[in-house]
């Protein structure tokens, strides 16, 4: 989508609401999307389970940032019940 799409898309919003978006759906398509869906993406999930991990964490300087992250994240990578049930909220599952 072009700048010139968005604005006019942003115009013709201000100016007419959702019924003026609606009559020029021949060259706009228009997504809606829920406003947050974690529950969709089970990512969110293993990093929740990170920032709770090292939450309290008072790192003095990126370097241990990065480490503390990356151990939790391997600690997380060898206990399948958590990364499971990161996935169940969404309905995928992993293959064996």
């Amino acid at each position: 989508m072009s700048e010139r799409s968005v604005g006019r898309w942003r115009r013709q919003w201000r100016e007419q609401g959702e019924e003026g978006v609606r009559s020029n759906e021949e060259w706009l398509t228009v997504f809606h999307f829920p406003a947050h869906a974690a529950d969709l993406n089970p990512q969110e999930g293993i990093w929740s389970l990170v920032k709770r991990t090292i939450g309290n964490l008072a790192a003095t300087n990126l370097h241990q940032l990065a480490t503390a992250v990356e151990r939790s994240l391997k600690k997380t990578q060898y206990r399948p019940h958590f990364i499971d049930g990161c996935l169940a909220g969404t309905g995928l599952a992993m293959d064996s």
